[in-house]
Formats: C-alpha cells, sequence, structure tokens
C-alpha cells in the first residue's frame, strides 16, 4: 500500500520551496515497486514505466512552477492520470500517477471541484482494476486500498489549504483590529483636543488683546495679562501632553481583542476574565503592552495551547492595587532562555507608575506573569504647572 502523497509545494518566492519540489518525486518509487512481483515481460515494463516517468516529470515541473497558470494546473493533472490509466495496463505501479493527479487537483483547484474530480479519478481507476484484475475481490481490495490513499492524501491537502486561509483571514482581521484601534485613538484625540483647547485658545486671544490696549496705558496691568497668558498657554501645552499621552498605546481590551486574532492563528485558545472595571488610564496603558509582549513570548518560545488573562482588583484604601495575571501551559523555563528580555522590560515599565512584576515559570509546568499597580499612585492628580 502506498503512502499519501504530500502536497505540491506553494508557489511562494523564487526558490522557497525548491526542495519540497523535488521531494515530491520521490514518490515515484511506487511505481517500480510491483517489479518486483511481475517476472513476466520484466523489460517491456520496465522501459514503459521509464517512459512514463519521463512523460510525467515536465508535467510535475510545470503544475508547481511559481508562475503557473490554472491552463497549466488542468494540464498537468489531466496528464499525470492519463499516464497512470495508461501504464496500469501493463503496471499496477500507474496508479501513483493516478494519485499524483488526485492529490494536484486538490493542491489546484476549489475544494469541492477537487473532491469530485479526485472521486472521478478514483473511480475510473477502480473501473480499470475491475477490468484488468480477473477476480473481483482483488480488484474490490485495490480499488478500496486507492481510495483511502487518494482519500487521505486530498483531505490532508484541503485540511492545509484551509488552515492557510484561516490564518490570512486571521491576519486580516488583525489588521483591521489595528486600523480601528488607530482610528478611534485618532478620533479620541481630536475630541480631547478640541474640549481642552478650545476654551484656552479663545482665552489666549481675550488676553493677547487686552495687553495689547493696556500696554501703552497700564504697562502693570498689562505685564499682568501677559503673566496670566503666559500661565494659560502652560496649562494648554499640559492639556496637549496628556491627550496625546499613550498614543502609541492601546487600550487592554483592544490588546486583548488584538492577543485573541495573534493567539488563533498560531492555534493557541485564549480565556480572558476581565471584569466591568475602569482603569486609570496609566495603569490601562501599561497592562496593554505588558500583556502584547507576553502574548509574543507565548507564540515564539512557549509552545502552549492555552493562554489565561485574568484582571482583578485586590486590597482596599491604601493597599488597594490592580492586577492583570497572564498563565500559559506551555514549557515554562522563562528566566532560563538565553536572550529573554521581556522581564525587566515589564519591570521598567510598571517601576514608572510604582508597580511590580511576579513571574513564575518552571520548567515543563508553564508559565505565570502577575503585573500589579497601586490604583491610589496611579490616581493621584498630577501637580499644577
Amino acid at each position: 500500500m502506498q503512502p499519501t502523497l504530500p502536497a505540491p509545494p506553494p508557489r511562494h518566492g523564487p526558490g522557497e520551496h525548491e526542495p519540497q519540489r523535488w521531494w515530491g518525486l520521490l514518490y515515484l518509487v511506487f511505481v517500480f515497486l510491483p517489479l518486483l512481483f511481475v517476472p513476466s515481460r520484466h523489460g517491456l515494463v520496465l522501459l514503459s514505466s521509464i517512459a512514463a516517468c519521463a512523460l510525467f516529470l515536465p508535467l510535475w515541473l510545470r503544475f508547481t512552477a511559481r508562475d503557473a497558470a490554472p491552463r497549466t494546473h488542468t494540464l498537468a493533472i489531466v496528464g499525470s492520470a492519463a499516464l497512470g490509466y495508461a501504464l496500469m495496463a501493463v503496471n499496477p505501479g500507474g496508479n501513483t500517477f493516478v494519485i499524483y493527479a488526485m492529490t494536484m487537483a486538490a493542491a489546484a483547484w476549489a475544494p469541492r471541484r477537487a473532491a469530485l474530480a479526485a472521486l472521478l479519478l478514483w473511480a475510473l481507476m477502480a473501473a480499470q482494476y475491475f477490468w484488468l484484475i480477473p477476480d473481483w475481490r482483488f480488484a474490490l481490495g485495490g480499488s478500496i486500498a486507492m481510495g483511502m490513499i487518494g482519500g487521505m492524501a486530498c483531505a490532508g491537502i484541503l485540511a492545509a489549504r484551509a488552515r492557510e486561509r484561516h490564518q490570512a483571514v486571521l491576519k486580516l482581521s488583525q489588521d483591521e483590529v489595528r486600523r480601528l484601534a488607530a482610528l478611534a485613538e485618532r478620533e479620541r484625540i481630536g475630541r480631547d483636543l478640541h474640549d481642552a483647547l478650545g476654551h484656552t485658545l479663545s482665552l489666549v486671544v481675550l488676553k493677547t488683546q487686552l495687553a495689547r490696549r493696556l500696554l501703552g496705558q497700564d504697562p502693570a496691568a498689562a505685564q499682568h495679562q501677559l503673566s496670566e497668558l503666559e500661565q494659560a498657554a502652560r496649562g494648554a501645552l499640559d492639556q496637549v501632553r496628556e491627550a496625546v499621552s499613550g498614543i502609541r498605546a492601546s487600550g487592554l481590551q483592544a490588546e486583548i481583542a488584538s492577543a485573541r486574532l495573534a493567539l488563533l492563528s498560531a492555534e493557541v485558545r485564549l480565556d480572558a476574565h476581565l471584569p466591568a472595571l475602569a482603569l486609570p488610564a496609566a495603569i490601562d496603558q501599561a497592562f496593554a503592552l505588558g500583556l502584547r509582549e507576553a502574548v509574543t513570548n507565548v507564540i515564539r518560545h512557549a509552545r502552549a495551547s492555552r493562554v489565561e488573562v485574568e484582571l482583578r482588583s485586590q486590597g482596599e484604601g491604601a493597599r488597594a492595587h490592580w492586577q492583570l495575571q497572564i498563565s500559559d501551559d506551555g514549557v515554562g523555563g522563562a528566566r532560563e532562555r538565553s536572550g529573554h528580555r521581556g522581564l525587566p522590560g515589564f519591570d521598567e515599565r510598571l517601576r514608572e507608575i510604582g508597580g511590580w512584576v511576579e513571574l513564575d515559570s518552571p520548567p515543563g509546568v508553564g508559565t505565570r506573569l502577575l503585573l500589579s499597580a497601586p490604583a491610589a499612585l496611579a490616581q493621584a492628580p498630577k501637580s499644577a504647572p
């Protein structure tokens, strides 16, 4: 029985999948395998098999070419199947070319069309088995065996193509999430700037006009107006800085959505437990950036199948603080990996708001990252300019 044939290599960049292209030809060995059990007409069968392989080679190379057109795919599939049916008249190993044709259809055509084509190719091969093999039981067994081999090969290729489409959709979804987050941030900044600066700039204009009128009549009063004008301008500058603070950081809710899509593309499940709690802006930004770095480490190093994110509030009064726990069921050992730079980044960012980081990552058990920040310190009002 022949093993499942691999899918023809994807056609992305020039030469990128060249080794896979040639490895796929190794299955031609099954064309010659029946010769070990056919003592009669050995020379004729061998020559016919070599000629069939020589004719198949350009079909395969054209099919797997990066710039192959749909018409080329069709000709390669039909040509491979025809070679298989012709060779089966003298060598049962000709079914290898039919299996090739089935897998090529699964790799090149839409799933429904590929399934129908593979079914038709197998039916023709089964009919030829019953025509060539006198004992119907052997013909039935061979047909079933080839149907299982071709079916598993085509199913594997179609599943791989479905995963690729799913990952492409997730990539587009991630880009859309980032675009919407950037749009929402621009709208927030525009709204905050309008609300913060509209009154202040009107006040600046009025005080400038008043100072100009008083400059020749009452220099002291004009000086007072200019001082107030300076204070208003400084206040406006602080308001601008506050409005655009965090422009490069998305909120925790948006980061959870982006993390879910990124983990799904890596086939990792995310369970998020975020209660309806209003986080201070500084903590929201720090936790969002921490979550982003943690998810990146999970995808790159953890080899996990599940990630859990939990936000909670701990303590009361002066001891109240927020906690974001990120845990996975991966390989652990985060502290022991060379080049691990995530923890210093977490620690430095949280120290700026009075927070701290805890990392528990025993090898083989998984990783638990706990980000904490004091609520009272983060919400303390800024001093006046």
